[in-house]
């Protein structure tokens, strides 16, 4: 159950307010396997979410073995011992029900939902893959030209469609994280039936797995289904591979100028930031609104409305498990420049730094944040897909009930203090401009 508080009252900047309060009710327990489960019980509607969440994502892949978790999140579809390739889309659908995955640098995240007295199909079809996945060399060949033309389609022709990847390449200049997800399709190319086998061992197995199932269940019903479809699947038969995180920080200032086909030019900033769960994190997420969260934010208006210089503009924080990216783009208007655009951007940073944000500004930025987690827990999906985020990344689903307090906790004087320190000249500017300029 949610329920909101009073929204109007004044918030002083150094006392800790929580504006909600968030009562997610859950079951947790772990089978003999080692797989984690979370029961939520919401009888509002005949449906459950069922998401399965595999603790694996491009971090743990390997220079020359890139692209792996994602191309498992496309060939985990390609069929299993009980269910033909295209089969598992089909029984969720005619049985009234929709499914997808995700995949980042961290996990790699199936669901489906669906009416509830289809509970049992769902398992079925999760816990047939997760036991007896199996691929061929013309599924592996298929799905490699699937990535391809995903990675044709939302990066090569795309206009900036690339920016993220060139960023995180320079931010990230070593280690884990300086790899996209979609991978290298060079090394997607020279992927053997062998490395698909031990990629699958590794990773895709109970110990390494969190199961969430949120909505019309009963907490009895619901743990004995679970045991029935997952309880007989061997836990991983070596121990589980540990990342060993690689990372340095930014010395200097990268700029790149791209050439590009694009429209106009662009701006791209982004700085390394700590990672999603700390002070500085959430303090960082509030800037971002402060910034760009609507048309009175201090972006919007400076380049925007006063000098017109921008058709749009974003700030945003993105939480990894083991660092963080603050990002700002913006892309210019005839007659202005990527470089006019940074020269704007700067200067609002600046005087976020000299000054307290002001009052209405910071509760603009709490309302907004009421606002987007409550969106999050208002469906069954939402709910399943934080439980299961919150225990692979911090091994505690119940901060789904405490999280919100955590952002909310941020003073003015903490968004200051972050901003002074993380956001200096130890950034990456990309300039984007068009390839006839």
């Amino acid at each position: 159950m949610i329920a909101l508080r009073s929204m109007r009252r004044k918030v002083s900047a150094n006392r800790r307010k929580s504006f909600v309060r968030v009562n997610v009710n859950f079951k947790k327990f772990t089978l003999d396997n080692g797989l984690t489960v979370i029961l939520r019980q919401d009888k509002k509607v005949p449906v459950v979410a069922v998401n399965i969440g595999y603790h694996v994502g491009s971090k743990n892949e390997s220079p020359g073995k890139t692209g792996f978790a994602h191309l498992f999140e496309h060939l985990m579809f390609e069929g299993s011992k009980n269910v033909k390739k295209g089969e598992f889309d089909r029984y969720i659908s005619l049985a009234g029900g929709y499914n997808n995955a995700f995949t980042t640098e961290d996990i790699t995240d199936y669901y489906e939902v669906i009416p509830s007295n289809q509970l049992e199909l769902a398992l079925w079809l999760e816990s047939d893959r997760m036991l007896q996945f199996s691929v061929t060399e013309d599924a592996l060949k298929t799905q490699r030209e699937v990535v391809k033309e995903e990675k044709r389609w939302r990066i090569d022709n795309r206009p900036y469609g690339d920016a993220p990847t060139r960023i995180q390449e320079l931010l990230f200049p070593i280690g884990q994280y300086h790899w996209p997800v979609i991978g290298s399709m060079e090394d997607l190319d020279s992927a053997t039936m062998k490395d698909v086998k031990e990629f699958f061992e590794k990773y895709y197995r109970p110990d390494n797995a969190v199961l969430v199932i949120s909505g019309d269940i009963s907490y009895s019903k619901g743990a004995e289904v679970v045991e029935k479809y997952f309880g007989e699947i061997p836990r991983g038969n070596t121990e589980l591979p540990v990342v060993n995180f690689v990372d340095e920080p930014l010395n200097d200032e990268i700029v790149k100028e791209v050439h590009s086909p694009v429209p106009s030019p662009a701006l791209f900033v982004a700085y390394k930031i700590p990672p999603e769960g700390t002070d500085d994190y959430y303090a960082m997420t509030q800037v971002s609104k402060i910034l760009s969260d609507g048309d009175s934010s201090r972006l919007y208006k400076r380049l925007i409305y006063e000098t017109q210089a921008a058709s749009s503009i974003d700030a945003s924080t993105e939480g990894l498990e083991k660092s963080g990216v603050f990002a700002i783009s913006a892309f210019a208007t005839p007659g202005h420049t990527a470089e006019e655009l940074l020269k704007l951007v700067d200067d609002e940073i600046g005087k976020i730094k000299e000054a307290l944000v002001t009052n209405y500004e910071f509760e603009k930025a709490q309302n907004s944040s009421i606002t987007s987690y409550v969106g999050r827990l208002a469906t069954n999906s939402g709910v399943a897909e934080l439980l299961a985020h919150y225990q692979m990344i911090f091994q505690s689903p119940d901060l789904i009930n405490s999280e919100v307090d955590r952002e909310l906790s941020v003073s003015r004087q903490s968004m200051r203090d972050a901003i002074q320190r993380l956001l200096n000249d130890k950034r990456v500017i990309l300039f984007y401009n068009p390839t006839n300029m």
